[in-house]
């Protein structure tokens, strides 16, 4: 290996080193703590409901979000002791709060909040996936002044297969929300605004909170962390739209960093705060008016919680999403009533298309498969069905999809090929033309032309499978990244095709350039990929067409693919490792053919005399 290898090689192992540092300099570190309810044990079996109340329960100060809109502030009196009612059902847990009358916490029976990346070490918890949590506002809570919220606390009571929270006013008006329990995670929710008074009453403006983005797990760094907005288009916001380190054009322009998000004409059909595999999706019968998002502060992990896990990240955010409604008139005996459906769950797409059939506003765009979508939708069935009748494992099914699709190319790939090693030996006779025809560039043209057409040579040919192959892998992409089908599906020594295969960590003295630990972790797939890239690589041709400083660049892209793959999705590697040994194998296979063209053209000389000059 020269020294300009050796340099750049290092140089690719101090980007490795100095990724997550980029990474969290442009995307500070989120962080969710562990909930203190949130266990696997004590499960409550099929349609039977549970019930706990807790008295003496002390509450930190409840997050406000910033005066200015309609009903921007939250208010609830914490010397009055909260009510909890619980209900329980097949896939979830539902946990309701008498301080502001709403949904507390959904903790997901099947779905444990940590899986193990190292297939032989089970570092499962018994804490389960939550969606919003202990330390946000609860979903459905109404936010304003005083005469909408008096106190903030409601009276709770336990309905058939539901909960109704129930509050009485200083003016007569009672607020009744009722919440009903359905199947395939989701609650309906009736919120009635009643004129009990004998005097008319104005309902000002109201901002309900329709859900909270947390993290996913104490590690989860929030790059994940969105709220989804619809109004016949899907639309993101991220929290890096509140970052201070956001630049307003490709890192170049700084920018002021917003305080909120205000988006929505009337037209707001459903929200939904999701992180990468799990999502709260509030779809309100009517449109709402506007939606707002905020980001708020979460409470940071303890001392105890950052020596169990040194890698918990330390600085918690969130992203808070609420609907505003217009206020009323309400004449005595009047009532005002808005209803939702909310989905509290996991982003399965079969399931959301179905809702999203079913309501007839494209929920499954929350998935976020981007421009490749159909080719991702695609892959995701395939893989699911595949898995489900056949019984195979998603790493084995991986393997036989990539396959699969190399054999859709193999034909296009080994033309390409063929073209690249006849140009290659073809090369001093198209030179001999270009001599020959210097002082003509159009006639010289045509011949070359007429010299592909006759020994079969198009130039072009290199290029098409690399296009043809972008959408597929770029939709395999988007489609691992999101695809909770993925989490905790183990293969060979990975634990976890969704993220990483880190098997261990090398203890280097990293907590400068972002690794919280201080370690760097090592992951096993990533490598292999790049040798088989790099084993692809020495196996090319360079094309005709390049000069030297391409030739080095192609050189080298194992490499730069090492840093820019190193902490993506094992299952993502494995099928670009996959992909790189079948190019390998058909590589050897077109080379061993006899092609008649390469082999008369390495046995003729062909001179060509130059052109005479007039």
């Amino acid at each position: 290996m020269d020294r300009k290898s050796i340099l750049i090689l290092v140089a690719c192992f101090g980007l490795i080193l100095s990724w997550q540092y980029m990474l969290q300099k442009k995307y500070p570190a989120m962080n969710h703590p562990h909930p203190a309810t949130n266990s696997i044990a004590n499960t409550t079996a099929s349609n039977a409901v549970s019930f706990s109340a807790d008295t003496n329960q002390a509450v930190a100060p409840s997050p406000a979000l910033s005066p200015g809109r309609p009903g921007g502030n939250f208010i609830v009196r914490n010397d009055v002791p909260e009510e909890l009612l619980v209900i329980t059902n097949d896939n979830a847990r539902y946990i309701f709060t008498s301080r502001g009358g709403g949904l507390k916490e959904v903790q997901l029976l099947h779905y444990p909040e940590t899986v193990s990346s190292v297939r032989k070490k089970n570092k499962t918890t018994n804490q389960l996936a939550t969606l919003n949590g202990p330390d946000v506002l609860p979903t459905y809570a109404i936010l304003g002044d005083e005469s909408l919220q008096g106190d903030g606390n409601y009276k709770l009571t336990l309905v058939p297969n539901g909960v109704q929270a129930v509050k009485g006013l200083s003016n007569g008006l009672v607020i009744i929300k009722d919440f009903q329990l359905s199947t395939n995670y989701l609650l309906t929710t009736s919120v009635r605004f009643q004129n009990d008074s004998k005097l008319p009453i104005v309902v000002p403006p109201q901002q309900w909170v329709a859900g909270t983005a947390t993290p996913m797990d104490p590690r989860d760094n929030g790059m994940a962390q969105t709220v989804y907005w619809y109004n016949g288009k899907a639309k993101p916001v991220m929290l890096s739209y509140f970052n201070t380190n956001t630049s307003s054009f490709m890192g170049l322009v700084s920018r002021t960093p917003a305080k909120e998000f205000v988006a929505g004409s009337n037209d707001v059909s459903w929200v939904s705060a999701q992180n990468q595999f799990f999502t709260l999706l509030t779809m309100p019968h009517a449109p709402a008016e506007s939606v707002v998002v905020h980001m708020i502060d979460l409470p940071p992990p303890t001392p105890e919680e950052l020596q169990a896990d040194p890698a918990t990240i330390r600085n918690p955010k969130a992203l808070q999403a609420t609907l505003v409604y217009p206020g009323a008139h309400l004449d005595p005996g009047q009532a005002l009533t808005n209803q939702f459906t909310l989905f509290a769950g996991p982003k399965e797409y079969q399931t959301l298309a179905n809702l999203g059939a079913r309501f007839n506003n494209d929920a499954d765009l929350i998935m976020n498969f981007g421009f490749f979508g159909p080719v991702s939708k695609a892959l995701l069935v395939t893989m699911n069905w595949l898995h489900f009748s056949a019984g195979l494992a998603y790493g084995i099914i991986i393997i036989l999809i990539t396959i699969v699709i190399k054999l859709l190319f193999w034909p296009l790939t080994q033309a390409s090929m063929r073209s690249a090693k006849r140009m290659q030996v073809l090369q001093p006779q198209l030179k001999a033309l270009q001599e020959k025809y210097k002082d003509d560039p159009q006639k010289f043209t045509a011949k070359q032309w007429e010299f592909y057409k006759k020994n079969k040579v198009n130039p072009m040919s290199g290029c098409l499978p690399a296009l043809l192959q972008i959408p597929v892998f770029i939709g395999f992409y988007s489609m691992l990244r999101t695809a909770i089908e993925l989490r905790g599906a183990p293969f060979l020594w990975i634990g976890d095709l969704s993220k990483p295969d880190t098997v261990f960590s090398l203890p280097l003295p990293l907590h400068y350039l972002g690794y919280s630990d201080g370690f760097l972790p090592l992951n096993p797939m990533p490598l292999i990929m790049a040798g088989a890239l790099l084993w692809q690589a020495s196996l090319t041709p360079p094309a005709p067409s390049m000069d030297a400083s391409q030739q080095k660049i192609m050189k080298y892209m194992p490499l730069m693919m090492l840093v820019f793959m190193y902490n993506l999705s094992s299952g993502l590697a494995l099928y670009w490792t996959v992909s790189n040994l079948l190019t390998v194998l058909q590589t050897k296979l077109t080379r061993a053919q006899v092609d008649p063209i390469v082999a008369n053209a390495t046995k003729t000389t062909v001179s060509v005399a130059p052109q005479k000059k007039k």
